[in-house]
């Protein structure tokens, strides 16, 4: 039966190693687990709800991925895109959690929509490829800094705006307080983090949240780590009361408010924002991994790319339902490939163990903040690699990308980010004479005008 489903030996493969490459892909990108509620827990949402959605969505989108294109990727809330939920839409922009919810349901619904009528390659081949690289790039800078704060590495200062963390000031009578050991922590974790990509451990982000998590208990035990609920350093020990019990996913349930689009440019820069990014994050994750796997035809386009890209949409409308950010495919499949998956079994073999994560809530919970920054700051890394990819030669279109890139942290907002880059991409080019030569599309232009009302009348 497994052959008819995914067709193993066309793809010289075997159910072993599909198994084994399902489960790294898993210990790859488990980290979500952990990272996703602490993230969107600081809108008000509840972090044991938000878990339970997680997991749940992950393992519908992957499975989704396993039977629409027999691909071996998988599927969760994507990073970068759940910070921009968090902080850009809820915290920076006054909308609530359950705005935030309905503007993702509705970005998956257009993706469907844009998938279904083949309307996708155009919207992909409309954007410079070099504001694509750029927003990646400027996500992993933005996701980093927010990894900097979680650990309260870097902190507010009045005369500078931000400042690093003092060590000296974290001395009290010869001791360090809970927050100095959480940033000293969180250093060492970054530290672990990268040795192990370095050696190219497979699960290395997990791994090193899971090291640095480690020394912080130990550190407890030892009366290094003291406790301090009003600083937000609370005990790093798991019960394990709660095992074997999924926490209800009841709180964020079906709590999509469609009442933003009262403000239709604010709420449409935001839809948009999250159907950008997951668009081109999507595309250029599918086509990088298939290229890893040789599943690229002679044109070097992917084969099934729609049931791929509907898995991905339909994944995205269902985690709004359940209550978390947008749902996209992970860069981190490439681990499972290189493990040897060449087919759905791979997916559906890491989406069964999202299904079975959802019964130790309790460990993933406690996973303390100082602990996934460096999985942010690490994976911000990675996605800033994409920088590689800019062209520096052509100053039109590179610093149209560098505006791109460093207004996203330093606005802290990816839709910022996107807004400015697109209106210096095609203000810039018009001035130089370059219009005609890059044939920027109508729909440049559109979104150059909608983001200009947006900043001078909204």
């Amino acid at each position: 039966m497994l052959e008819k489903l995914f067709h193993l030996k066309e793809r010289n493969t075997t159910i072993g190693t599909e198994l084994i490459a399902g489960l790294t892909t898993f210990m790859t990108m488990a980290y979500i687990l952990a990272v996703n509620p602490g993230i969107l827990s600081a809108t008000g949402m509840d972090a044991g709800a938000v878990f339970t959605a997680t997991a749940l969505g992950s393992a519908l989108a992957t499975f989704l991925m396993a039977f629409l294109a027999n691909y071996p990727f998988a599927l969760a809330p994507g990073m970068g895109l759940n910070a921009y939920f968090a902080f850009t839409v809820v915290l920076g922009m006054g909308y609530s959690w359950q705005v935030a919810l309905a503007a993702i349901f509705i970005e998956g619904f257009i993706f469907i929509l844009l998938t279904l009528t083949s309307v996708r390659e155009a919207i992909f081949n409309t954007i410079p490829m070099n504001l694509k690289h750029a927003v990646s790039v400027g996500i992993g800078l933005f996701i980093a800094f927010i990894g900097l704060q979680s650990a309260k590495i870097v902190v507010g200062n009045p005369a500078t705006k931000v400042a690093l963390f003092s060590i000296q000031g974290a001395l009290k009578d010869g001791t360090f307080h809970s927050v100095g050991i959480g940033v000293i922590l969180c250093m060492i974790g970054v530290l672990i983090t990268a040795y192990l990509l370095i050696k190219n451990i497979k699960g290395s982000i997990l791994l090193g949240i899971l090291a640095t998590w480690i020394l912080g208990i130990i550190l407890e035990k030892l009366g290094v780590y003291v406790p301090n609920f009003d600083q937000g350093m609370y005990p790093l020990m798991p019960s394990l009361e709660g095992i074997g019990k999924i926490k209800s996913v009841l709180p964020t349930l079906g709590k999509m408010d469609f009442t933003g689009i009262a403000r239709p440019l604010d709420f449409a820069v935001v839809v948009f924002a999250f159907l950008f990014v997951d668009l081109f994050d999507t595309m250029g994750t599918l086509v990088g991994v298939a290229a890893k796997a040789d599943m690229l035809d002679e044109n070097q386009k992917l084969p099934k790319i729609q049931g791929a890209l509907l898995a991905d949409a339909l994944g995205t409308c269902a985690g709004a339902v359940l209550g978390t950010s947008t749902v996209t495919t992970y860069v981190e499949s490439a681990s499972g490939v290189s493990a040897g998956g060449r087919t759905g079994l791979t997916s559906v073999t890491t989406g069964v163990l999202f299904l079975l994560s959802l019964f130790f809530a309790p460990i993933f919970l406690a996973v303390p903040g100082f602990a996934t920054a460096p999985a942010l700051i690490v994976v911000g890394f990675l996605m800033m690699t994409s920088i590689t990819k800019i062209d520096f030669h052509d100053y039109s279109e590179t610093i149209p990308a560098y505006i791109c890139i460093i207004t996203m942290p330093f606005a802290y907002s990816i839709s910022e980010g996107i807004s400015f880059g697109i209106i210096s991409y095609v203000v810039l080019n018009v001035l130089a004479g370059k219009a005609k030569e890059k044939n920027i599309s109508i729909l440049m232009y559109i979104l150059t005008l909608v983001f200009l009302v947006k900043f001078f009348l909204v």
